[in-house]
């Protein structure tokens, strides 16, 4: 066994008073004192997450922009801008999702960022497609990345960064603000308003002790997970993976069918839509006791079966709710089997919760 990795930030977590363990072979901090508390405050203040076991890779070359066109389902020609940030799915020829990610239009050409427990497959994967292009892959292990997150968020990191203050708060969502070595992002994985800055690995510890001071609390990898189910947000190996077809996870949204664009696994998803998608991802919601958990089986009686994919206890809402993926035809209920004992849940569309509040019906 190989000891974890360990992130720029490392010390700074322990002064902190973290509980570290093993996530994707890093040494990551799941709470500091309290999951519950930590989730409380970035729903209604802010709080920072370490974000630089997530692997950042820069892009550049004659062919890089057409090579995107080829290796992911959203279109990077709808980058009009340096900064601006597209969402979308990398898949394989069967349709189903190598990872999901973010990449950014920059000066020198993309930066793209991967989760960090699909790293070594995602860039094994890049380079088989590379074949045939002039295009040049450097993973930037010398920079952290800090999630800032919250109603107050953007206030505080602008307290501490007055001078990009003005140029901060006029990020649009999903904008990106190069500056130096730096890159400030208006993008998040908590269903706050907040930023994911990209800092040099050795200005990380100063940068996390100065939003410290600037009373920005440090959340563990626990409060990350409830937070984003919360805001019906998918997590990579759970609501999704190589089996999975981006029309099954919620990721619709992210397939651009540009004409003329032959992206990697089209033909499968042209397939799917025409033979009819099986299945469906939706957020189920169950009011009384119980708690709903990957892996359980969803019923929706006369139509068929479905699963968890992911369910927790929902701090903000005081009751137990879930992704799940199940049949097509599921209408406004199901149950599931807890225990044993199949257990009435509404269906509901997501997110459930986001700036802080309620939002389904």
């Amino acid at each position: 066994m190989t000891a974890p990795k360990r992130t720029p930030l490392f010390d700074a977590h322990v002064a902190s008073g973290a509980k570290m363990v093993d996530f994707a072979g890093w040494e990551m901090p799941i709470h500091y004192g309290s999951q519950l508390k930590e989730h409380e405050i970035v729903r209604s203040d802010a709080g920072m997450f370490d974000v630089s076991h997530m692997t950042v890779v820069d892009i550049s070359g004659s062919d890089a922009k057409a090579w995107l066109q080829k290796l992911i389902a959203n279109d990077v020609a709808k980058l009009g801008f340096e900064g601006k940030a597209l969402y979308s799915g990398m898949l394989n020829e069967q349709g189903g999702v190598v990872d999901d990610l973010i990449v950014y239009l920059t000066a020198f050409g993309y930066r793209m960022v991967v989760n960090a427990g699909t790293t070594e497959k995602d860039l094994a994967w890049m380079e088989k497609q590379s074949a045939g292009f002039d295009v040049t892959l450097q993973v930037r292990r010398d920079l952290a990345m800090l999630a800032v997150q919250g109603p107050t968020a953007i206030d505080k990191v602008c307290s501490v960064k007055p001078a990009l203050a003005d140029a901060i708060r006029a990020l649009k969502v999903f904008q990106g603000l190069p500056s130096g070595e730096w890159f400030f992002a208006r993008t998040g994985y908590t269903g706050e308003d907040g930023l994911e800055i990209m800092i040099p690995a050795t200005e990380a510890i100063t940068f996390f002790n100065e939003l410290k001071d600037a009373g920005v609390a440090p959340i563990g990898l626990g409060a990350r997970d409830t937070l984003r189910l919360e805001a019906g947000m998918n997590l990579y190996g759970h609501d999704m993976d190589d089996s999975v077809s981006p029309l099954e996870a919620g990721m619709g949204w992210t397939i651009a069918m540009t004409e003329g664009r032959d992206f990697i696994g089209r033909s499968a998803l042209e397939a799917q839509k025409a033979a009819g998608v099986a299945m469906k991802q939706v957020g189920l919601v169950l009011e009384g006791r119980g708690v709903l958990r990957e892996g359980q089986k969803v019923v929706v009686e006369g139509i068929g079966e479905g699963i968890i994919t992911s369910g927790t206890f929902s701090p903000t809402l005081k009751h137990s709710i879930a992704i799940a993926r199940v049949p097509a035809a599921t209408a406004a209920t199901a149950q599931v089997d807890l225990r044993g004992t199949l257990t009435d849940v509404r269906v509901v569309k997501m997110p459930f919760v986001r700036n802080g509040k309620k939002v389904f019906e």
